[in-house]
């Protein structure tokens, strides 16, 4: 694990790290997506490896006719981390991001904050990292092409993912919005990837030997069938995230062998919540710590219903904690009152300018 220290003086001051969307992009770009994403995938494999040291829960989720508000803590006995994260697919017509983040990451023994940072950004990377970390367990050796279903905020992220991880070069598109469909095939050109643009979720997996569902709809969707569905594939099915919000038919479930992050809260909220609550899955951390296998053989049938946890975004934090500070993007804000008598808050509040 890499270790974040502290001075006395980080613990003590008023100032906190603050890494903006500006400082975000500016942090990617000056290391590389492709860079960035297979040294987060590092931070993640440290921390699924030690999984049984996290505080766990399922996330804290409030929720509306018009998407989902939610709060993921964990930590362990060093760092606390949480994220604020909303859902909200009818945002997009409003000219808004379906999905806005951002995270703290704490020092446990003191309890001050570290890092304040946008997770909007970051939020897509680490859900890009886990795709691809989880698909180096469970995807058929040599896997040349992608299908992506759903062109939205996600996308790229996900095909430079598994092309630099996996080396996947052929992505087959799919959306119901062309629009989508060809933003994202212009934000990909130049990748040296082959691109198709497809006219169905049919043509799309052809050849593919990964799939990868991502469609932001709050509903029980069937984007894939088990009939679509060959031996031999491996889904990567990240857009069920919430309760009554699925994307795979409960067939093509039972058929398959499933991987998950955190059982308790995958029940909840992905693809699962659809069968019986004794039926079985695996956590990924297992696979990764080599106390249960991944993939066995090619005509394997696996699925990653990835929703997203917490310790991914704890690992995140970590991750931009350490290179924000090597490179010196970020900010400090004076977000903590820093009283010189620790018991005089009152004093310093009355305090004349």
């Amino acid at each position: 694990m890499v270790q974040i220290t502290n001075t006395a003086q980080q613990q003590n001051s008023s100032q906190v790290a603050f890494i903006s969307v500006s400082q975000m992009m500016e942090l990617v770009r000056h290391i590389g997506t492709e860079n960035f994403i297979t040294g987060l995938i590092s931070y993640l494999e440290q921390d699924f490896s030690r999984w049984g040291l996290f505080n766990k829960s399922p996330r804290f989720a409030a929720h509306s006719p018009d998407g989902v508000i939610e709060l993921m803590p964990t930590g362990d006995l060093e760092q606390f981390s949480f994220k604020y994260v909303n859902g909200h697919p009818k945002n997009p017509m409003s000219g808004l991001q379906t999905v806005t983040a951002f995270g703290v990451l704490s020092n446990v023994a003191t309890g001050y904050p570290l890092l304040l940072s946008e997770m909007t950004i970051l939020t897509a990377l680490r859900t890009a990292a886990t795709s691809a970390m989880a698909a180096k367990y469970l995807a058929p050796k040599n896997a040349s092409t992608m299908a992506m279903i759903g062109c939205g905020a996600q996308s790229e992220f996900q095909v430079i993912a598994f092309s630099t991880v996996l080396g996947i070069n052929k992505i087959r598109l799919y959306d119901i919005d062309p629009e989508a469909v060809a933003k994202c095939q212009k934000n990909l050109a130049g990748k040296d990837l082959e691109i198709v643009a497809c006219q169905s979720i049919d043509q799309a997996l052809i050849n593919a030997n990964i799939i990868t569902t991502c469609t932001a709809d709050k509903r029980n969707a069937t984007i894939l069938t088990n009939e679509q569905v060959a031996d031999g594939v491996h889904i990567n099915a990240i857009g069920g995230d919430c309760p009554g919000k699925t994307e795979l038919e409960a067939k093509l479930l039972r058929r398959a062998d499933i991987f998950v992050e955190y059982e308790a809260q995958t029940r909840i909220e992905g693809d699962i919540q659809q069968l019986a609550a004794n039926s079985p899955v695996t956590e990924l951390h297992r696979v990764i710590n080599q106390q249960q296998p991944g993939r066995e053989d090619e005509n394997q049938l696996t699925i990653f219903d990835g929703v997203g946890f917490a310790i991914e975004d704890f690992s995140a934090l970590r991750y931009v904690y350490q290179l924000a500070h090597k490179y010196d993007l970020y900010r400090s804000l004076e977000l903590l009152a820093n009283p010189s008598n620790p018991k005089d808050l009152y004093g310093l509040a009355m305090m004349s300018e």
